[in-house]
């Protein structure tokens, strides 16, 4: 039997979560039982619920082209965006609370090759942010910063900046409107 056969989609969200959190170095104790009771009945595990639910995704004063389907995953330790942006780039976009370490982590893996870890996070009523270097493609750091903002029942913001200067300057690499779909 083939292994992608066995394993679910979540079972591979695990997988990819357990391999995070082995190359930043948390301890194993991470990914072990929490200490804390199920996420579902965690207030700081569902500080992101207001971004549930599926979006239309627009670019500032444009029409939606693009479409997202956040869910949880794990019990309601984990938010999963699930997104297509058109024209076949399709993506993932996973972040979870540690109440290890009391930070929020993440990871951004898309179709064409890239993945990108966000090793800190803050979430707070109707907002969050996330941040974490990379390498850019002459091997340079580069370090990534992901706001996700509530604008209203119906509608918030993701806004994914990059800098090459340690954080000096910002440039907007996404600027993403979301539209709640109605059903």
């Amino acid at each position: 039997m083939h292994l992608n056969s066995i394993l679910t989609k979540s079972t591979w969200s695990s997988v990819l979560l357990l391999s995070l959190a082995t190359r930043i170095g948390l301890p194993a104790r991470v990914i072990g039982p929490p200490d804390t009771g199920p996420c579902s009945t965690n207030s700081e595990n569902r500080q992101l619920d207001y971004w549930l639910g599926d979006w239309k995704i627009a670019g500032p004063g444009a029409g939606p082209n693009a479409i997202s389907r956040v869910h949880l995953a794990l019990d309601g330790c984990m938010v999963v965006e699930s997104w297509d942006g058109g024209r076949g780039h399709t993506g993932e976009n996973m972040f979870g609370y540690s109440a290890d370490d009391k930070n929020w982590h993440g990871m951004f893996v898309d179709n064409q090759g890239r993945v990108h870890v966000f090793v800190h996070g803050k979430v707070a009523s109707g907002s969050a942010e996330f941040s974490g270097p990379s390498s850019g493609p002459n091997g340079e750091t580069v370090l990534n910063r992901v706001r996700i903002r509530r604008i209203s029942s119906d509608k918030a913001e993701q806004i994914w900046e990059k800098s090459t200067d340690n954080g000096a300057t910002w440039a907007t690499d996404f600027h993403g409107e979301y539209l709640r779909k109605t059903p």
